[in-house]
């Protein structure tokens, strides 16, 4: 068995025990839990089955992905934690019928295994070949990761603050980076994908890898991140003055 068909067959248990535990937990946002911990394990797997032969860079990486996936794991279990479960898996509860638990394996589970193992190759490229020192375009990678890293930690930090205030009930985070962007997190998160996919390019494999960067932005600017949410923003009355006067992604100034 090859590298990335082992490695797929790790994470395809890996997801399978997920539902296992939706199903006992009776709740399905706990695969968004599964989501960042699955980056950090296909990471350090990866960099121990091939001997650990991508060296500093290899260590470089792993380390990143474990600070990242680790944030947002407990980010999302403390926002969880004590209440019912997220909207959009309570509306597909509700939308899939008899047809519920199949489709959340498949749909909810399996499908994002197949996003997480497409987003993770530029690590997986990076952990399967052996690379020179560490230089310039790591150097780059990591100011950009840095970047990322900041939206959306800071972003998620500062919405978590203004939701706890009672006070800013019905209303919408327009401050802080939510002033520069409607989506600060989503906009680090993609941001983050393009720094390791700028570490990898020492591979030699650009346009294998560059799938994971891709894949998170399709995701994130036209599937399920920024449409689905937007669909709910939309409810509140003054989200028409905000669409109108702050990026939807890009961060940047805002408009009179």
């Amino acid at each position: 068995m090859n590298y990335y068909t082992s490695l797929a067959l790790v994470l395809f248990i890996y997801m399978s025990v997920w539902y296992i535990i939706s199903l006992f937990k009776k709740r399905n946002d706990v695969a968004d839990i599964a989501w960042g911990l699955g980056f950090i394990i296909l990471t350090w797997l990866s960099f121990w089955v091939r001997d650990f032969e991508s060296g500093l860079r290899g260590v470089l990486v792993a380390l990143l992905i474990t600070i990242w996936g680790i944030r947002l794991a407990y980010h999302i279990y403390k926002r969880n934690k004590g209440k019912t479960e997220d909207y959009r898996y309570l509306a597909w509860r509700e939308e899939w019928g008899k047809w519920f638990y199949l489709r959340s394996y498949l749909q909810v589970y399996i499908l994002q295994g197949a996003l997480l193992f497409m987003i993770v190759l530029p690590t997986l490229v990076i952990n399967e070949n052996i690379f020179s020192s560490l230089g310039l375009l790591d150097l780059l990678g990591l100011i950009v990761w840095i970047t990322g890293f900041y939206f959306e930690s800071v972003g998620d930090k500062q919405l978590s603050n203004f939701i706890k205030n009672s006070d800013n009930k019905g209303k919408l985070m327009r401050e802080g980076l939510w002033k520069l962007t409607r989506h600060p997190n989503y906009f680090g998160e993609v941001t983050m994908w393009w720094g390791i996919w700028i570490i990898s390019l020492s591979a030699n494999m650009v346009w294998f890898s560059v799938l994971g960067p891709l894949t998170i932005t399709i995701l994130i600017l036209k599937i399920s991140g920024i449409p689905m949410l937007e669909k709910k923003m939309k409810e509140n009355p003054d989200f028409a003055d905000y669409e109108k006067k702050t990026n939807k992604f890009i961060p940047w100034f805002t408009k009179n």
